[in-house]
């Protein structure tokens, strides 16, 4: 039995050795197959990437006339390999990689070296990893791969830069190298970082300052000499300055007197950097350039999954034509309207030197997408200053201009409700005052700046801006068909907003729009209900004229052609002399569009549209404080209107079409019904008017408010009487008054909004189903029965 356990043992022990062997084998395919599909992964090796570095991007206008030049948070200039000193070039090899020009890529020795420290620090659970990149794979990883540290990154570096020492010389590699690596501050390449610490040209550097430059790629962040831990303790660069000169001493590039002469000079202060630069990162076009640079960057990101070192890394050297659609000579004009005003006479400086009030603007051709002139801010900033017009970080609540986006064409498109349907501005009943109210807080009850009070039509509610109609009507639809029609919109909501009466019907925001949401927004109404995404580019072609980005028209459907036109004519109502905005008018254009007011007047708004352009106005407060009363929403209007009056210069003034499906019809204005013959007759003047319907919506009822008269109620006093000197009965004179001021108010057929009647005029003709007014009215003749 023992025999038979020991040759057991003997077979078993013998077996164990091939077992290993064979899982090595085993483990050894796997990990040649991986890597081999990494490296199969690896980018394409572009050798004009190298050779082409001095190509900036450029942002063309919509004439392609070229507008800006790309400006990121680095610089840098290229230069020849003859304008670097000898010393700088002996001083990179040095430091960073002192057998480069024996090796082919990459450098075994040291990598094997580093390897075993590596290992060696990881047993010993030590922190110390070391690196062994080669100026070769520096390049290669600055250029084509991103800074990740990950076993897969680096077989790519080693892999690609083994090809690129058989495609480059020795003196091409280490050129491309000096003119690309990162160097501290704003500086990429050695002619900015000289520029940056020196104040001179590369070639004018003497040999300590060379060593200094070669010393930052270690770590730019450590021997940053403006950072506040070097200002405190100048060693920290100082020390590498002297490493390098001593490494060059021992490569044999310096002489001992040279190297004895340096040490001197560093620690003798002879190191002489320049005091920190002011930064200037201005565009010539810098709301519009930066908006454009953002949405490229969105987008390249969305398309190839690059990182935003890849992506600056294209922007700044591969030679990117970016082709906007701006146009040049009104984004000029807009931004001097916006800077010189007269609105702004009682504009005064904040703290930074930034005019307040603060004002944006949009303008937008709906049918393209493209976004014509985009403003951010008034007067002289900052670069990179807060851009008031596209950010997604300034976003403010756009108050009652909502309204015709989540209350009023959400109601009109659905069909439950129409133009002349009927609403009391009177305060909200307790059921739904008490729906809203927030916890421990009394009944919600909004507030009405105008309150014209009793019964009126949608039509007159939104041309006087009456919140208390807004909020009913918003209630009768529910929060959740309002907050759809809102993100149909472009607008986007937080789940506060969602659930908040005040913010999907008056506007009170928590999330916030700007002034190319807005914009956008708007121009459905001009566009069959159809919404245009906004576009801030056509294309963007690399140096070889391949097409990177294809910017294409993209629409979505929001509002039916009914609904869309049946709202772009209620919107003449707030434009006119009865309306809060009669300043947006300009020349004989038609106009159409809305105001908005923040709570305690903190931000005001114009938003609205023509036959050609949408376009969105905002004022307000950068700490968003109460502005100045000399400001109102007609204000905003006015500006607006100063902005869009060039942008139509030469353009006829047509009007958009009734679509099919829209019925004209005329209805009495007090009751949003039928009219009678008593409303044709009213002593006050007619309350009909004609409206428009979408087919089948059409009311059948008829007005109900109004009643025979009788020919004595409106004589004077002194003959309003028999013969008999009795007074006659039945007046209701108070009634009538009261009612007689009300309309002078809401018919839309009286006053100055005389557009009302052109757009009549132009489009009842336009359908087969629209129908004559005077067809439907009822055969009814005047009481003059005699008292």
């Amino acid at each position: 039995m023992v025999k038979r356990h020991k040759k057991t043992q003997a077979k078993t022990s013998r077996k164990a050795p091939k077992i290993l062997f064979s899982l090595l084998i085993i483990a050894l395919m796997v990990l040649v197959g991986i890597s081999l599909a990494i490296i199969k992964d690896s980018p394409k090796l572009d050798i004009n990437q190298i050779l082409n570095l001095s190509e900036p991007s450029v942002l063309y206008d919509n004439k392609n006339e070229p507008m800006d030049t790309v400006v990121t948070s680095q610089q840098r200039t290229v230069i020849p390999f003859s304008s670097m000193p000898k010393n700088l070039k002996n001083a990179f090899v040095s430091i960073e990689d002192e057998r480069f020009y024996k090796h082919r890529g990459i450098d075994l020795k040291r990598l094997i070296g580093v390897t075993l420290i590596d290992i060696k620090s990881k047993l010993v659970r030590g922190s110390d990893i070391q690196g062994a990149s080669t100026i070769t794979q520096q390049l290669v990883r600055s250029v084509f791969l991103s800074s990740e540290v990950s076993y897969k990154r680096k077989l790519q570096e080693i892999y690609l830069s083994l090809q690129l020492e058989r495609k480059l010389s020795k003196d091409q590699i280490l050129e491309a190298y000096m003119n690309t690596i990162f160097l501290g501050g704003r500086a990429l390449g050695v002619e900015a970082a000289s520029k940056q610490y020196f104040g001179k040209s590369a070639k004018d550097l003497n040999l300590i300052e060379c060593a200094f430059i070669a010393g930052m790629p270690q770590s730019p962040s450590v021997y940053y000499p403006y950072s506040a831990v070097a200002q405190k303790n100048p060693s920290i660069y100082l020390n590498r300055t002297a490493t390098v000169i001593k490494k060059m001493y021992e490569n044999g590039y310096i002489s001992r007197a040279q190297y004895t002469s340096a040490t001197n000079d560093i620690s003798t202060g002879k190191l002489d950097i320049n005091p920190q630069p002011t930064v200037n990162n201005g565009y010539n076009n810098e709301w519009f350039t930066t908006s454009v640079i953002s949405s490229v960057k969105k987008d390249l990101k969305s398309k190839y999954n690059y990182d935003d070192e890849q992506i600056n890394n294209l922007l700044m050297y591969d030679g990117l034509k970016i082709y906007s659609t701006m146009d040049k000579n009104l984004q000029l004009k807009t931004q001097n309207i916006l800077d010189n005003d007269n609105i702004f006479q009682t504009s005064s400086v904040d703290k930074n030197g930034i005019a307040q009030p603060q004002a944006s603007a949009v303008v937008m051709d709906y049918h393209s997408g493209e976004i014509k002139a985009l403003v951010g801010g008034r007067g002289t900033q900052p670069a990179r200053s807060f851009n008031r017009a596209s950010s997604e970080n300034y976003l403010r609540p756009p108050g009652s201009s909502i309204k015709p986006l989540t209350v009023y064409s959400p109601a009109i498109d659905s069909k439950k409700f129409t133009a002349a349907s009927t609403f009391e501005d009177s305060p909200l009943p307790d059921d739904i005052a008490n729906k809203y109210a927030s916890p421990g807080e009394p009944p919600y009850q909004p507030k009405d700046d105008t309150y014209i009070g009793g019964t009126m039509t949608l039509r007159t509610a939104i041309t006087h801006s009456i919140n208390l109609v807004a909020v009913k009507l918003e209630d009768k639809l529910g929060l959740k068909a309002g907050a759809d029609y809102a993100e149909k919109f472009g607008i986007t909501l937080d789940e506060d907003d969602r659930g908040s009466i005040s913010a999907l019907s008056l506007g009170q925001l928590h999330h916030g729009v700007n002034t190319l949401i807005m914009s956008s927004a708007y121009g459905v109404f001009g566009n069959n209900g159809t919404y245009t995404y906004p576009k801030l580019y056509t294309k963007v072609v690399d140096r070889n004229g391949k097409i990177l980005l294809d910017n294409k028209t993209r629409t979505k459907k929001v509002l039916s052609p009914q609904g869309s036109y049946i709202m772009y004519d209620m919107l003449k109502g707030p434009v006119s002399q009865e309306g809060t905005a009669p300043n947006a008018n300009f020349g004989n254009m038609p106009v159409r569009g809305k105001t908005g007011t923040s709570s305690d007047n903190k931000d005001l708004w114009f938003c609205g549209l023509t036959p050609y352009y949408s376009a969105a106005v905002w004022i307000g407060n950068d700490d968003n404080t109460v502005l100045n009363t000399s400001l109102n929403s007609n204000s905003a209007a006015k500006l607006w209107a100063d902005i869009m009056s060039p942008f139509h210069e030469g353009l006829p003034a047509k009007d958009i079409k009734m679509p099919s499906g829209v019925v004209a019809q005329s209805i009495c204005s007090e009751s949003g019904k039928l009219p009678t013959v008593a409303c044709y007759t009213d002593p006050a003047g007619s309350t009909v008017y004609t409206e428009f319907f979408i087919a089948g919506t059409v009311p059948t009822d008829y007005c109900d408010m109004h009643r025979s008269w009788n020919i004595f109620d409106y004589l004077p006093n002194d003959t309003n009487k028999t013969d008999n000197n009795k007074t006659t009965e039945n007046r209701n004179t108070e009634g009538r008054n009261a009612k007689n001021t009300r309309k002078s108010n809401t018919n839309p057929n009286r006053g100055n909004n005389s557009s009302g009647n052109d757009n009549t005029q132009d489009n009842t003709n336009d359908d087969e189903n629209t129908e004559n007014p005077d067809d439907n009215t009822p055969s009814e003749t005047p009481n003059t029965e005699l008292k």
